[in-house]
Formats: structure tokens, C-alpha cells, sequence
């Protein structure tokens, strides 16, 4: 794994541990001479985890649409900046440069995100881990639905076991590094009565 993409908030929640582990993160990720791809902004947890890379001599991609880059978000101090039309391709840019997914704290798009990757992990179009910094039980609630969502059958227990979570970056970089992808087939078995 020589890459990450990091999907989180492009707001800093209302604890400074979020910001804390952000920068702890980036500096994870430089120390280990793992490049940071991101979307590319200034703002939030995004900012934060790019200029703890940078500061730490790391490197840093970003892919940022053009309409956000023009609302004067673009992170200008990025190794890579990528300039797209629209959020699928930065999405699609972002999956193909990246050699593993984390999802730290945010909103709708770090969890659309997360699922898209996840999803095409179940669906054997990668083997990348996927991984969530689950700083103050942020991800409880989400880890819950997806032992629900197993429980009912709903999603097979070998992918709800791809999903990585820690709360400590090293911790979960060292999981990532570890991962072996599964090859299952993504349909469950239908039941018979």
C-alpha cells in the first residue's frame, strides 16, 4: 500500500479531538511515506489531515471539481492538485489513485464515499482495504446497522468483516497494511422454506 485515500468532513465537528486525530493521521501517513489523496480542500478535517502530510514532508493529492475549487476551497499547497468537472469523476480519480480507503468523522459525502468503495470491494471490482478511524465512537452507530444489516441477512458476514475500524491511526494503518482482500461471491445464498 503506497497510497490512501481519506474521505472526512470538509467541516471540523464540534470537538478538538477530531482536528487532534486529523493531524495525527496525516502525520501516520507521512511517517510511513504514504501519499494522502483527498478532495482537495482547505477547509475542515480535509485541511487539517493535507497540511499535517505536508508539514510532515508527505505527499498530497487532491481532486476537487472545479465549481468547489471556485468557491476559493481548493488546498493551493497540494504535491497534486486535480481539477475535475464533477464529484463522480473526482470520486473515480481519487478510488483509482488511492491503494486503501479511510473514512475519518464527516457527513452525507464521507459516507457516500465509504459505501461507494465498500460496495465495489463486495463486488470483487477491487481488494483495497477500507478502514474507518472511529475517533470517540464515532462509527459505533454504523458498525451497529452493519451487524444489523448481517444479522438480517441482509449483507454476508465476510464482507461486514472487511470493514477495518480503530480508533488510533497507527493502529488502523497497520490493520490496512495487513488486509487480505476476500474473493466471495457478493450474492447471498437464498433461503428455502
Amino acid at each position: 500500500m503506497k497510497s490512501v485515500a481519506v474521505y472526512c468532513g470538509s467541516s471540523s465537528g464540534n470537538n478538538p479531538i477530531y482536528t487532534q486525530q486529523a493531524q495525527e493521521m496525516g502525520r501516520e501517513l507521512a511517517r510511513r511515506g504514504l501519499t494522502l489523496v483527498y478532495g482537495g480542500g482547505c477547509v475542515g478535517l480535509m485541511g487539517t489531515i493535507a497540511d499535517a502530510v505536508l508539514a510532515e514532508g508527505g505527499k498530497v493529492i487532491g481532486v476537487i471539481p472545479g465549481f468547489l475549487a471556485d468557491k476559493e476551497l481548493a488546498h493551493t499547497g497540494c504535491t497534486e492538485l486535480h481539477i475535475v468537472e464533477t464529484m463522480h469523476q473526482r470520486k473515480l480519480l481519487m478510488a483509482d489513485l488511492a491503494e486503501g480507503f479511510v473514512a475519518m468523522p464527516g457527513g452525507f459525502g464521507t459516507l457516500e464515499e465509504l459505501f461507494e468503495v465498500l460496495t465495489w470491494g463486495q463486488l470483487g471490482l477491487h481488494g483495497k482495504p477500507v478502514g474507518l478511524l472511529n475517533t470517540l465512537g464515532f462509527y459505533d452507530s454504523l458498525l451497529a446497522l452493519l451487524d444489523h444489516m448481517s444479522g438480517e441477512a441482509f449483507l454476508r458476514i465476510e464482507n461486514r468483516t472487511q470493514v477495518l475500524q480503530h480508533a488510533n491511526a497507527a493502529a488502523l494503518l497497520d490493520a490496512m497494511e495487513q488486509y487480505q482482500p476476500l474473493r466471495l461471491e457478493k450474492w447471498l445464498t437464498p433461503q428455502t422454506t
